[in-house]
């Protein structure tokens, strides 16, 4: 019954919660005529936007891929369940043709192809997941633009999952305590708050480093792998001089659907 409901929920519920949101009871909290909802989604305001440049070609490389998702996961004390059913996964790589389906063609080389690219929340200009989401358990900071989680406002409804169009959200289906790393003294890596069941969770660009004028985890830790500097640039899109402005000036990038309209804000080099 369990995997039934998993396989029909994105066929039954998926781009109803996009399109038509606002005609469900559940989501009036979020579609209704609250201004400040609709200014939370919008930039206005913004004094910066943080943004994320990923190397394609760099990031072939397993040992800097790697790198990144275990500076990632243990940061974040996400749990590491091989099922694929059950995963919870912030930053992952897939195969190019299914993170640019609009960017492949029948003569396009088997080798971008199967290229392997790393992926996370895009932290969208206009995210579809604030707008669903019936009790405001995640936003867009008007600061900066990062799209946040509140895991304890979560009620488990997994509208925003139906509404993200990058597939960047995971739920918890199990207990994750049962999953998170530990280190040799059987401590967690990280004192990042541990979730629970029933909760959705995602890539938060590192806030919590932020705060602390640090690199997000993924950043700093590819930057000490042989050859992986420059794999990953984070920056801000509101600073002319910026080492990712710099980057969208001069090298040729892409973005994830950008036809959709959410403006996603993690570049591609390619």
């Amino acid at each position: 019954m369990m995997d039934e409901s998993r396989r029909s929920f994105l066929k039954e519920t998926g781009w109803a919660a996009l399109g038509l949101g606002c005609g469900f009871p559940l989501l009036t909290t979020a579609c209704g005529d609250s201004s400040a909802q609709e200014e939370s989604v919008g930039q206005a305001g913004a004094s910066r936007q943080w943004a994320m440049v990923v190397d394609i070609e760099k990031c072939m490389e397993e040992e800097i891929r790697d790198a990144c998702i275990t500076a990632c996961h243990r940061a974040h004390n996400v749990p590491d369940i091989s099922d694929p059913e059950d995963e919870v996964k912030w930053i992952w790589s897939e195969e190019y043709q299914n993170v640019f389906p609009d960017q492949v063609h029948t003569n396009t080389a088997s080798k971008i192809r199967q290229a392997p690219v790393l992926i996370l929340c895009n932290h969208c200009d206009s995210p579809p997941c604030v707008r669903v989401c019936p009790t405001q358990a995640t936003w867009k900071r008007d600061e900066d633009g990062i799209v946040m989680m509140d895991m304890h406002r979560c009620i488990g409804c997994r509208y925003c999952i139906a509404a993200c169009p990058y597939g960047s959200r995971s739920f918890n289906w199990r207990d994750p305590q049962d999953f998170i790393e530990r280190d040799t003294n059987g401590e967690y890596y990280s004192d990042y708050p541990t979730r629970t069941k029933g909760v959705v969770e995602k890539c938060n660009f590192c806030a919590e480093r932020l705060r602390e004028g640090l690199q997000p985890a993924c950043v700093e830790a590819v930057n000490q792998v042989d050859g992986g500097a420059g794999a990953l640039v984070f920056g801000d899109l509101g600073e002319p001089d910026s080492e990712v402005n710099q980057i969208l000036g001069e090298r040729l990038t892409i973005a994830r659907r950008v036809g959709l309209g959410t403006g996603p804000n993690v570049y591609y080099i390619v």
